[in-house]
């Protein structure tokens, strides 16, 4: 039964999965990319992108937040300095793996590469330029489609009240007209 497993273990003490976890996210940032199991790359990537998403915002506290967790200020400058800046406007989903087909000759382990996704110039396309933002949500699309029909009910309005106003004030000016001559 796996009740209350939230977590891969990796076979391994608490304090020895937590060095592990931390080592490997420091030599994620540095290399940007690193070779290693596909069940210890599923848990890096849950220990590393709160650390990336956290690196967003370069506050004293988020900085002490990420070294308590990385142990290394070389890793932490970095992260802070040339990764958040290529991750700024990515909303999630900061590393890829690719799983290779060969198994590891000692144990057959699944092996993979896990690598930070802004930093692979292989699947940039060059020249091209980014999307605008898009939402997902139906109710922003039909406000946006009525938000359309009503301008241009209002451009059409305009003209037709445009003329009843200029009609009548010309039958006031008669009517003045024909009050001052009597």
């Amino acid at each position: 039964m796996r009740h209350g497993k939230k977590f891969n273990h990796l076979g391994r003490q608490a304090a020895h999965r937590q060095a592990l976890l931390s080592n490997m996210a420091s030599s994620l940032i540095l290399n940007k990319r690193i070779t290693t199991t596909v069940a210890k790359a599923k848990a890096l990537r849950k220990y590393v992108e709160p650390l990336l998403t956290k690196s967003k915002t370069d506050t004293t506290h988020s900085r002490r937040t990420v070294f308590a967790y990385l142990q290394n200020k070389e890793t932490v400058s970095m992260l802070f300095g040339e990764v958040a800046s290529r991750i700024a406007d990515r909303p999630g989903g900061y590393t890829r793996i690719i799983k290779f087909g060969s198994l590891r000759h000692g144990d057959n382990a699944e092996m993979c590469l896990m690598e930070l996704v802004d930093f692979n110039d292989i699947y940039k396309k060059e020249g091209a330029e980014k999307k605008a933002k898009t939402r997902r949500s139906r109710r922003s699309k039909k406000s946006e489609d009525a938000g359309a029909e009503v301008e241009a009910a209002t451009a059409e309005a305009p003209e037709a009240k445009e003329k009843p106003k200029k009609a009548a004030k010309k039958a006031a000016k008669k009517t003045t007209k024909k009050k001052d001559e009597e």
